[in-house]
């Protein structure tokens, strides 16, 4: 697992949770019982915290940092998808961040809620409960999503980090 400490701040990390061996921890990162962060995803913890939750995936490409004043925060229970950056937010549970999106600085994700594909959550954006952010920048549809929409994607992912921590072998040509 390629966990790195950088000055007193060292990762801690979950014995059930799953780092690929292709992803970077540096620092300050607190991962949850059953978390993945999977391959090319780096969490980058070497200003401020970072805080990913039981049961939240992180998943390829992904790119998570922090400020000295700012901590990256993701609940429990979320989908962070392919080639997002996360920086200096919040990311409340049971949410999903959908692939190649943009969460900044004091921006807040609340529980239930959805960040669409490509979508850009500018600095101070509240995105409501239940709600969708969709677009550059991103605009709110209030009213959108469905409690336990993100249920069954959580769940796939914790299956496959134990998949992964049991099956997963590098071959060498």
């Amino acid at each position: 697992m390629p966990l790195y400490a950088i000055d007193d701040r060292v990762p801690t990390v979950h014995p059930e949770a799953f780092v690929h061996p292709d992803a970077v921890v540096i620092g300050d990162v607190r991962l949850g019982a059953e978390a993945s962060v999977w391959p090319g995803a780096v969490l980058r913890g070497d200003y401020g915290r970072i805080e990913v939750g039981e049961r939240t995936s992180v998943q390829d490409g992904t790119v998570v940092h922090a400020t000295a004043e700012l901590a990256t925060v993701i609940g429990h229970d979320c989908v962070v998808g392919h080639v997002v950056h996360l920086e200096g937010c919040t990311i409340e549970p049971f949410c999903l961040v959908g692939s190649g999106s943009v969460v900044l600085h004091r921006a807040v994700v609340r529980s239930h809620a959805l960040v669409g594909a490509n979508a850009l959550v500018p600095n101070g954006m509240e995105v409501p409960s239940f709600a969708m952010a969709l677009g550059v920048p991103a605009k709110v549809r209030e009213n959108a999503v469905k409690e336990g929409f993100v249920k069954e994607a959580v769940e796939i992912y914790v299956g496959n980090a134990h998949r992964y921590q049991t099956g997963l072998r590098r071959i060498d040509a």
